[in-house]
């Protein structure tokens, strides 16, 4: 630990003092009407520099500015994904593992998101208990055994040994719900609220029996949509009172004070005043690990309002912030490599990345070659899929799009400044616990634009290619 913490410092010192600049900078690249992808492109060197010109394009650095430490980056582990998984050969199953969990020949996942019995994303509704069994005498997860426990097993086996691990439910049993459906929406009965809060309990008690071990969990997915799918519906006022007068104090009188809890888990549009309805009641506030939110505002026809996050950052800056869930909805086979997927999610992680964020979650690691499956009809893209008749794997570009940061960008590392000087290139960095700085810069526009990378009065030349995205490192 000592010898860590003198290497940290010396990393630190050679960087503020421009040395490191006298290393080459490692180029990766993802570009469209080209063959990269997450290839290795270039090795640029600083040169002295000094004062930018007005008229040159120039991402800054600026490593003496630190903020948010990055948790990990990752994608959600359902019914869907573990199905289409047992479905493909023993050799495409282990290039899918190593492809999303090796930090080496893959993009290095360490995060994982998981429901609680049944989703959308499942081959149709079921929960862990039978019928008004308010005691959860019968609670078993044996239907989590054939399929998504045994893919779990292997991402942790994958990724290391270790993966961290967070769970959500879309609804409680239909007996506990006023609507009596685990579907359309519906409240939690007041009656129930104790036996569901047991319910997260008995849930976490029965993976970790297994060898799974559970970081957090998250109150409910999307609390004010009411879904043609399993969902349940929370005012913030109904969350916060639920958190306080019943799963906070669960929590902690079963032992699992430890377990992060993540509120709101839905889009940005609403995040604050959630958050601070919440976060403003120090009873309910001392149970909450962090925010957690979606990207999925932009059905109403707005783009994604990422200054509500920022607002939520600087409001409550001793809570965190988590994106658990997005994806490319609408599934449709003949769109499968539309090069806007990748760029959506680059676009999102830089910004939220830049508002604070420390982690993100992407929605199924894996789905099948119809977008399912999905017992409602409820088809979205994934940044592999998985074509079962054929037993194929297809990497779309998203999957290379979360890569570049996923892989470089490790948890543990830290956001520094990262400022760009033209709205076509979009940045945000990051400084491992090694001493190494990752760049992330997006090109989204028509153009080729060369550009300089700036940082103590040095900077590297650099070029990026039309509709790209480039992990730099140094």
């Amino acid at each position: 630990m000592k010898q860590y913490f003198i290497y940290s410092l010396l990393c630190l010192l050679l960087i503020q003092t421009g040395y490191s600049q006298t290393n080459p900078v490692t180029v990766y690249t993802t570009a469209e009407n080209t063959n990269y992808r997450l290839t290795k492109t270039d090795n640029l060197q600083f040169a002295d520099f000094g004062q930018p010109a007005e008229g040159q394009v120039v991402i800054i650095v600026d490593a003496t500015h630190t903020y948010q430490t990055m948790l990990g980056i990752g994608g959600a582990i359902t019914d869907a994904s573990a199905e289409t998984f047992a479905k493909l050969p023993a050799d495409v199953q282990k290039h899918f593992l190593t492809s999303y969990y090796s930090t080496t020949d893959g993009i290095g996942y360490t995060l994982a998101r998981t429901n609680i019995h049944s989703c959308d994303f499942s081959s149709g509704s079921y929960t862990y208990v039978t019928d008004e069994d308010k005691d959860l005498k019968t609670f078993s997860i044996d239907h989590d055994k054939k399929f998504r426990i045994p893919l779990i097993h292997q991402a942790i086996a994958a990724a290391g040994g270790k993966l961290v691990l967070y769970v959500s439910p879309w609804s409680p049993p239909a007996w506990m719900k006023d609507n009596h459906d685990m579907l359309h929406g519906g409240k939690l009965l007041p009656e129930y609220r104790q036996a569901w809060a047991n319910y997260f309990i008995k849930f976490i008690k029965a993976y970790e029996k297994e060898g799974i071990p559970v970081w957090g969990l998250t109150l409910q997915n999307e609390p004010l949509a009411k879904q043609t799918w399993e969902s349940c519906n929370y005012t913030a006022e109904d969350e916060r009172d639920f958190i306080k007068g019943y799963l906070g104090p669960t929590l902690n009188s079963s032992g699992m004070a430890d377990k992060k809890l993540i509120a709101w888990d839905h889009n940005r549009d609403l995040i604050y005043q959630t958050a601070s309805t919440i976060l403003n009641d120090k009873d309910a506030a001392k149970y909450v690990w962090g925010i957690g939110y979606h990207w999925y505002e932009t059905w109403t026809g707005s783009a994604m309002m990422f200054d509500n996050v920022r607002k939520v950052e600087e409001a409550y800056p001793d809570k965190n912030l988590i994106f658990t869930e997005g994806c490319a909805d609408r599934f449709d086979a003949a769109k499968i490599n539309d090069w806007s997927h990748g760029e959506m999610y680059g676009h999102s992680m830089i910004h939220d990345f830049n508002n604070g964020t420390v982690g993100w979650t992407d929605w199924n690691i894996l789905v099948d070659e119809t977008g399912g499956p999905n017992h409602v009809g409820n088809f979205c893209f994934a940044p592999v899929i998985g074509d079962t008749r054929k037993g194929e794997l297809i990497y779309t570009n998203s999957y290379y799009y979360i890569g570049h940061f996923s892989k470089f960008i490790r948890p543990g590392a830290k956001r520094i400044t990262s400022s760009s000087n033209r709205d076509m290139l979009e940045t945000t960095a990051f400084q491992n616990q090694d001493g190494k700085i990752v760049v992330v810069v997006m090109n989204n526009s028509d153009q080729k634009v060369p550009y300089f990378l700036w940082m103590n009065n040095k900077a590297a030349k650099a070029e990026s290619l039309p509709h790209s995205i480039v992990s730099m490192i140094f």
